[in-house]
């Protein structure tokens, strides 16, 4: 089972910063998950929620911000004091990070209430140029964005992103031509769910798995992958 650092590592880091992903990195994680918005001048930055208010001193929404102004905020101070004056990353500083290491990169597409345009094409074009869409897994709510990014890209690994009891999602996820199922991990411990995907061969990665006892159960019930706030627990569970 592959562990992707939820966010980097977000249990001990602020979330979707660079030092969130490098002590991710450092755990031991196979992968991190992180998620994409647009800025006001369309430059793809790394931030969850679409308003600013709960990650960063600033306030309102990040569409309305050009990558300047959203450069000059605190992503760390809300976290620790010790992390104040973290920025928020571009979504190219951090594939330039990832060429000195093999992570695997999840990058989810925060559309479901902003439509961003051509977010998509941006994320594509962006990964190719650092030579990256082999390590690379392209997900979100908003399964619209998964059709557009296939008719983008024949070849790079997309995932329906989930929440409840979707019925047979292996045979869904076919019909938007993805190729695995990231779903809350509740949906994960379903042998039904398990046992259709294995057999339809669509890998299922759960989120977010942060109790050392669902890890432990995860770790043998043939779910694919994690993604947790706290890699660094998540791998000392697996060595032992």
């Amino acid at each position: 089972m592959l562990i992707f650092g939820h966010r980097g590592s977000a249990g001990t880091h602020p979330e979707n910063t660079m030092i969130s992903f490098e002590e991710a990195a450092r755990a031991g994680a196979d992968g991190i998950e992180l998620d994409i918005q647009l800025s006001k001048d369309g430059v793809p930055v790394v931030i969850h929620d679409e308003k600013l208010d709960r990650t960063t001193n600033g306030t309102g929404w990040v569409k309305d911000r050009t990558f300047y102004e959203l450069k000059q905020l605190d992503a760390g101070a809300w976290f620790s004091d010790k992390f104040k004056g973290t920025r928020i990353p571009s979504l190219e500083e951090v594939l330039v990070w990832a060429q000195g290491n093999s992570l695997l990169i999840n990058l989810e597409l925060k559309t479901g209430i902003i439509l961003y345009p051509q977010i998509e094409e941006k994320v594509i074009r962006l990964v190719e140029q650092y030579g990256l869409t082999g390590r690379v897994i392209i997900s979100s709510f908003n399964h619209y964005s998964l059709v557009e990014t296939r008719r983008i890209h024949r070849t790079i690994k997309t995932a329906i992103l989930f929440s409840d009891g979707l019925y047979e999602p292996w045979k869904y996820a076919k019909t938007v031509e993805a190729d695995g199922l990231h779903c809350h991990w509740p949906i994960a411990a379903y042998p039904v769910i398990l046992d259709g995907a294995k057999q339809a061969g669509m890998p299922i990665r759960a989120y977010t798995v942060n109790d050392e006892a669902r890890m432990r159960e995860f770790m043998t019930n043939g779910v694919s992958a994690i993604f947790t706030d706290w890699p660094e627990k998540a791998v000392r569970i697996r060595r032992g």
